[in-house]
């Protein structure tokens, strides 16, 4: 069994460790209701929720395979006759 104050020390540390991830997890639900309302207000102001969480998912990507993408995309659909 470790020694005692190399255990406590541990012990320490680890509580460190948790609080910081609790706060962190408290931080991020804080957040996560903060776009759910923001969502909402847009919303309300008859912007389409679906469409902007799409175009924000666009804005993360790297701007080529998007391009890629949407040109594969409107391949595909002219191959499909529907565009």
């Amino acid at each position: 069994m470790p020694n005692d104050a190399a255990y406590n020390a541990n012990a320490e540390e680890l509580r460190q460790f948790l609080e910081q991830i609790e706060a962190g997890e408290a931080e991020k639900k804080d957040a996560a209701e903060q776009i759910k309302d923001i969502y909402s207000e847009a919303k309300a102001r008859g912007y389409d929720s679906a469409v902007l969480r799409k175009i924000v998912a666009l804005r993360k990507r790297d701007k080529d395979d998007v391009a890629e993408e949407e040109a594969i995309l409107e391949l595909y659909k002219s191959a499909l006759g529907m565009g």
